[in-house]
């Protein structure tokens, strides 16, 4: 049953809608000539290394031009995991995950097998913009796969969680957790049925959890309990995700970070456009975390003092308006 809501209460809730995300969220605080540092995810990662100093996942190699696809694939056939994506994709496309060797082909996360024709024709559509931001020509980049904390393990079908965190200059504004599913093909885009989880802003402890817009408290594939989930080293999370406006000179970002067994919280990649699905893993909107954020950025300068308000201040909003169904 489709349940309607009227615009007046979205608004009471402080829901945001695309055209006050484009106009009064992004085109008032992202100048467009720095769109490129992260709509690019080689400059990204560039950025991140020479001016953050903000650990990202290593780089195996880029492919350009269709020439270099036959000696790239010789290469990888070292490898037994690691990532392709395109540097210019957007919402998880293009993305393809290899997590083992079986003979001379590959293992995806679904755990079905692939060749090194599945291989080059992928790279071949990346190269052709088919993943990419207007359909542009792109290159394919290859990653080493994220050796993810064990903690979050249950909370992960086929893929690797990530923690998506949107910053408005320095301040945190709301974050959520996307767990891959089965449905999602081992991918963390909630779009293709990745679960999401509401994250409180303090404690990065659960709120919320949605599957295609409908509350859920427990993992589709694994069972995993939802309303417990506790997300580690969340000061240091919140610290990396907020570092990244003044890295790249945008006022209001998406920082997508993912925690290594080995390395803590590291930067997968940011977006100069984050999507407005958050607001429905966590049950809230964001409209009225922007007012608080724009008080909090013009009482400090510090950094720590602007994350340590905003864990204060929405913190407060998060336990008022907890779901009923997954409290």
């Amino acid at each position: 049953m489709i349940h309607l809501v009227s615009p007046k209460t979205l608004r009471s809730l402080g829901i945001v809608g695309m055209n006050q995300r484009n106009i009064s969220f992004i085109g008032k605080n992202n100048q467009r000539k720095n769109y490129r540092l992260v709509d690019d995810k080689l400059l990204t990662k560039q950025i991140a290394l020479d001016k953050g100093g903000i650990p990202v996942p290593e780089l195996y190699g880029v492919v350009s031009y269709l020439f270099e696809i036959e000696s790239f694939l010789d290469k990888i056939r070292e490898r037994q995991s690691f990532v392709i994506k395109p540097a210019q994709g957007s919402g998880g496309k293009g993305i393809l995950v290899v997590v083992g060797r079986d003979g001379d082909g590959y293992i995806k996360s679904s755990g079905s097998r692939i060749e090194d024709s599945d291989i080059r024709h992928h790279i071949i559509n990346t190269l052709a913009g088919l993943y990419s931001l207007g359909g542009r020509t792109d290159k394919a980049m290859v990653e080493g796969l994220i050796d993810f904390d064990p903690t979050l393990k249950a909370y992960s079908y086929e893929g690797v969680p990530d923690i998506r965190v949107i910053v408005f200059h320095g301040v945190p504004l709301m974050a959520m957790m996307r767990c891959a599913t089965h449905k999602s093909d081992g991918k963390a885009n909630l779009h293709q049925g990745a679960v999401g989880v509401g994250l409180d802003i303090a404690t990065g402890q659960s709120v919320c959890a949605v599957q295609n817009g409908q509350l859920v408290t427990e993992h589709p594939d694994t069972g995993a309990v939802l309303t417990t989930l506790q997300v580690p080293l969340w000061d240091r999370i919140l610290e990396l995700a907020a570092s990244c406006n003044e890295m790249t000179g945008l006022g209001y970002i998406g920082a997508d970070v993912v925690l290594d067994r080995q390395h803590g919280p590291m930067l997968l990649e940011l977006n100069a456009r984050p999507g407005l699905a958050i607001q429905v893993a966590n049950q809230a909107g964001l409209r009225h975390r922007m007012v608080i954020a724009q008080e909090i950025v013009e009482s400090t300068d510090d950094p720590s003092e602007r994350i340590a308000l905003a864990k204060e201040r929405f913190s407060a909003l998060t336990k008022a308006s907890l779901a009923p169904a997954f409290a």
